[in-house]
């Protein structure tokens, strides 16, 4: 996990330091920063025209000589990303006659991009953010995976120069509007382009049930195996849910040591501690608990919503917990990247779309939640792993992992077997990876997970901060994303402190659909919902 910053305009050295050094702990190895300079005519003079920074955290090919901006010909790149198979593709440009000073996956993309032009991105097997100064076109190409796992936001000054960066904390202050890089997309010379739709589903997939559930294993298996190869300690957050199981099973299965796993949990009514430690007694992983108080939860709660640049009330609730954890783990152990199960819900279904009125309006309600997951569960599982200077890597957001689920008859994916996510829990019924009863155990809400009384507590603190009076009268202020209830209003107000005006950062408070019978809820928490059941327990 790395920090970006493109200046695309000629800017004052010191302001754009201070830009890049509020994204440090993004990069806390080493930082880098380039002035670039081109030619406005043919003849014409070099003069400054932007500037690239760069913060690392050293993950592959962690030697000095794998420190961006990387430059070839001319070009200059900075990128925060994963390649995945990238040394079948340096050795196929070795041969072409390229040579590398290092063994960092991102140096193989200029020389990419110098034969394939933009079409390198939709050729990329990867997560990743980028910006690349082509130095023939004297201008600066912006991109971002399909999903948006990597961060990347924009804006323009007031001479209206575009400026790029990984987060928008960085951009606060010089750009009046930050907007977040639409995944899928890249940007040249005044115009986002895309590259590719994960929603778009050129082909329904059919077969029989045991060929699907196949394809589901399979390429899941290989969406972690590709997760696995680092140059630093790896490991994996494991909440006792389905979908951090699976990840942590299939890692212990394709290692020869046992894997290092981390659970949290309140010290009152924690839940998914005693399932996560089901499962490490299972698999033999390493594993450690982190116990957190009602004091821990509140005094984070700012430090949080700084990191997120949200104001979501799901968002913060789940982010807590995982900020708290991955704090302990920075502070605690050598680790650097870890693997998390963000993404399998968004594709197999929540607890709310049990509700879906027809397998089109699930596999609309799925397009939607991926083409937003950017705002919500995948910039939570990336601000607080980054926030501590760790790198998140998440399987379920592999693209033929994605694509392929997206791909499948949604008729199939409907909640007719009494339990959700039934296709991801029959891919794995015969590989005893783990227990049987964590296969099939019933999801419960991450935040209510860590324990039911975070989100109370949370609701509590909140109440505490305004009069009924006083909270009818701040929240009409907010005519974007008006807040709903005191906890809402608390989240906006701190959001508000920190990134003032930009609230459309977020599309609106993520909910479950309320056009649906029994959707129409005032609490983003599944345990609202009637079918929520033994899940929490």
């Amino acid at each position: 996990m790395c920090a970006i910053l493109t200046y695309a305009g000629d800017v004052n050295e010191v302001l754009f330091m201070e830009m890049l050094s509020r994204m440090k702990d993004r990069g806390p190895d080493m930082n880098r920063i380039k002035k670039i300079f081109g030619k406005r005519d043919t003849g014409d003079n070099e003069h400054p025209v932007g500037m690239m920074g760069f913060n690392r955290l050293s993950i592959m090919g962690p030697e000095p000589s794998g420190m961006q901006p990387f430059v070839h010909n001319g070009n200059v790149l900075i990128c925060n990303g994963e390649l995945y198979g990238f040394k079948y593709l340096k050795d196929y440009l070795c041969q072409l006659g390229e040579e590398f000073e290092s063994d960092s996956d991102c140096e193989i993309l200029l020389p990419l991009y110098e034969k394939l032009g933009t079409a390198v991105f939709s050729f990329l097997d990867a997560e990743f953010a980028c910006v690349i100064y082509d130095a023939e076109k004297n201008s600066f190409i912006a991109a971002r995976d399909p999903i948006g796992i990597r961060p990347l936001y924009y804006g323009k000054d007031k001479k209206g120069c575009m400026v790029f960066a990984s987060e928008p904390s960085a951009l606060v202050g010089v750009c009046e509007k930050i907007s977040p890089f639409p995944p899928g997309h890249y940007y040249e010379e005044g115009r986002f382009v895309r590259y590719r739709d994960m929603t778009k589903v050129t082909k329904v997939t059919g077969g029989s049930p045991d060929e699907i559930v196949k394809g589901i294993r399979d390429r899941l298996i290989r969406g972690v195996e590709k997760r696995l190869s680092a140059d630093v300690p790896v490991g994996f957050l494991l909440s006792g849910g389905l979908d951090s199981s699976l990840v942590c099973g299939i890692a212990a299965k394709r290692s020869d040591k046992p894997i290092t796993t981390f659970a949290i949990g309140m010290d009152i009514d924690a839940i998914d501690l005693k399932y996560a430690r089901e499962v490490a007694d299972y698999i033999g992983s390493d594993h450690h608990e982190v116990i957190i108080s009602k004091k821990d939860v509140t005094e984070a709660l700012r430090p949080v919503i700084k990191a997120l640049g949200t104001y979501d009330i799901t968002t913060i609730r789940a982010s807590i917990g995982m900020y708290l954890l991955c704090k302990w783990i920075k502070e605690n152990t050598d680790i650097k990247v870890v693997l998390t199960g963000e993404i399998s819900d968004e594709l197999f279904g929540y607890k709310y779309t049990d509700f879906a009125p027809s397998a089109k309006a699930f596999q609309e309600e799925a397009a939607k939640r991926i083409r937003e997951l950017h705002m919500y569960d995948v910039l939570r599982a990336d601000r607080c792993i980054s926030a501590n200077s760790l790198e998140a890597r998440v399987p379920f957001g592999d693209l033929d992992f994605v694509s392929y689920v997206m791909s499948i008859d949604p008729e199939r994916k409907l909640n007719t077997y009494g339990i959700g996510k039934y296709l991801l829990r029959h891919a794995f019924d015969e590989d005893a990876l783990i227990p049987g009863s964590i296969l099939m155990r019933e999801k419960a809400a991450f935040s209510d997970a860590v324990g039911h009384s975070l989100r109370d507590d949370l609701i509590e603190y909140a109440e505490g901060f305004y009069t009924d009076g006083e909270y009818e009268e701040k929240r009409k202020k907010y005519t974007h994303s008006m807040p709903f209830t005191k906890e809402s209003l608390l989240y906006r107000d701190i959001f508000e402190e920190y990134y003032p005006g930009q609230s459309e950062m977020v599309t609106d408070f993520w909910m479950p659909n309320r056009e649906w019978e029994g959707c129409n809820v005032n609490d983003p928490s599944a345990r609202v919902l009637s079918n929520y059941g033994a899940s929490g327990y």
